[in-house]
């Protein structure tokens, strides 16, 4: 059995130091090329083709199809599979309502999820493949269908730009919404802190996988509300509802841990049912792993697929 793959643990940038560059692309091609110097410093690095869509070059292979940006970084040369079998429709979904705002670091729920979603498309522009982006709040806020080509990159970076700011999440209008403009099969990934009532999450999530997309959920919750670590009794501010509470941490620590895990574990299982890929991720942790966690499951997947389709041609 081959080893996993891994990355090698010296390419990991930490977010504080990342969020630290204003511009958004930048941001974003520094974890590209440490994702990548990472996978080929890996002992495992050559397994890493099967995040990709390419295969290693073999003699007689058509030299046209030689990715010359995959030599200059891993001094091996890999074919492109071709366009028609292989292009991707990917689009991502992100939550820009107030809830994402909210940030005990030196940088929001909302900038994190914003820098994941620009990493995901500048790595899948590099591989060919086209990128969209829905962002939204309580209502859609901006739509780009999935395209390859730079000006449509710019656009889409511009866009993740923007502050967060609405108000609830609302999960049900932009999904809806996507399902109805995207036909073709693609993949669909969501990027929020799916702080919404466990009920409307399923129904949603359960429409998006309906209609035959491959579905990756990335739920971004800040370090502080995963471990409610604060000491003092103090106002909190529901950004969503707009109520202020009176809450003593001590009192409250206990209960809250329980209902959250309570929470995440339901979105985790209907995921799992409904055959989502499910990642939750704190904003303390590198980017490299969100885009190593989207690729793995893209490879995992295709494997399986591969599996039952010699499986139903009994091979």
């Amino acid at each position: 059995m081959a080893p996993s793959l891994q990355l090698a643990p010296g390419s990991l940038i930490h977010p504080r130091a990342l969020m630290s560059i204003k511009n958004l692309e930048m941001r974003a091609r520094i974890v590209v090329e440490g994702f990548w110097t990472g996978i080929h410093r890996s002992p495992y690095h050559g397994f890493s083709v099967e995040f990709t869509e390419y295969r290693e070059y073999t003699p007689g292979d058509d030299p046209r199809y030689l990715d010359w940006r995959l030599y200059a970084r891993s001094d091996r040369y890999y074919i492109k599979k071709y366009e028609d079998e292989t292009n991707l429709r990917c689009h991502l979904l992100v939550d820009n309502s107030r809830s994402m705002t909210y940030g005990s670091l030196p940088y929001t729920k909302a900038q994190y999820a914003n820098t994941a979603a620009a990493t995901l498309a500048y790595f899948l522009y590099l591989q060919g493949d086209g990128v969209g982006l829905l962002t939204f709040d309580e209502q859609i806020r901006d739509y780009l269908p999935a395209r390859h080509r730079r000006g449509h990159l710019r656009h889409l970076m511009l866009n993740l730009e923007k502050d967060a700011g609405g108000s609830q999440t609302d999960l049900t209008r932009p999904l809806r919404r996507i399902v109805e403009i995207v036909t073709k099969r693609g993949v669909m990934v969501l990027i929020s802190d799916l702080l919404a009532p466990i009920e409307a999450l399923e129904k949603n999530l359960a429409s998006l996988g309906a209609c035959g997309h491959e579905v990756i959920v990335f739920n971004i919750l800040d370090p502080a509300e995963l471990s409610f670590n604060f000491e003092k009794a103090t106002i909190f501010h529901d950004m969503e509802s707009g109520r202020d509470l009176y809450i003593d941490p001590h009192l409250a620590r206990k209960e809250y841990l329980k209902r959250l895990e309570s929470h995440l574990s339901q979105v985790e299982l209907i995921c799992q049912k409904l055959g989502m890929s499910y990642h939750r991720f704190s904003t303390d942790r590198p980017l490299e792993l969100a885009l190593f966690d989207f690729v793995r499951g893209r490879s995992e997947r295709r494997k399986l697929v591969r599996r039952a389709t010699r499986h139903r041609h009994g091979v």
